[in-house]
C-alpha cells in the first residue's frame, strides 16, 4: 500500500521546530503507527521522529541603507463598457431581447472576456431567465 511505503520512506526525516520553544526538555519524540494491512510489509510499520533542540539560525537583517524604493503606482486603465445600472439597448439579432432595453448588472474588466456585460431585463424569456451576457459591440447605451 502507499501508506506503508510512505511510512518507511519518512523514517529518515528529521522534524525541526521553526520557533524556539520555552520548554527546555532535551528529548522530544513523536511516534506514528500507520494502519498497514499489506502482506508485503517487511518493516514493523512504526515511525519515530525526534525533534532536535538546536535553534534555527535567525534570518539575516537587511541593512538600513539598502532600502528598496517604493514602486511607483501604476495608473489604472479606464473602465471598459457602460457603467453599472445604466440602461442599454440590445443589438444582437438572435437575442430574445433584440431592440429591447435592460439595465447593466456588471461589466468584467478583463479585456480577454468575450461577453463582459451582464444585462438584466424586466421581461423573462421562454426559459424563465431575465439576464444575459453581451459583447461591447452588441449593446448601445440609451
Amino acid at each position: 500500500m502507499a501508506s506503508c511505503s510512505m511510512a518507511s520512506a519518512a523514517c529518515g526525516f528529521l522534524v525541526t521546530p521553526s520557533v524556539a520553544s520555552p520548554n527546555t526538555s532535551t528529548a522530544k519524540m513523536m511516534m506514528f503507527n500507520p494502519p498497514c494491512t499489506s502482506s508485503r510489509n517487511f518493516h514493523s510499520g512504526r515511525l519515530v521522529v525526534r525533534a532536535s533542540e538546536d535553534a534555527a539560525a535567525p534570518a539575516p537583517v537587511p541593512p538600513a541603507e539598502a532600502k528598496e524604493e517604493a514602486p511607483t503606482p501604476v495608473a489604472k486603465p479606464p473602465p471598459i463598457g457602460p457603467k453599472r445600472g445604466s440602461t442599454v439597448k440590445i443589438l444582437r439579432k438572435e437575442s430574445y431581447w433584440y431592440k429591447g432595453t435592460g439595465s447593466v448588472v456588471a461589466v468584467d474588466q478583463d479585456p480577454k472576456t468575450r461577453y463582459p456585460v451582464v444585462v438584466r431585463f424586466k421581461k423573462v424569456n421562454y426559459a424563465n431567465v431575465s439576464t444575459n451576457n453581451y459583447a461591447l459591440d452588441e449593446i448601445e447605451e440609451c
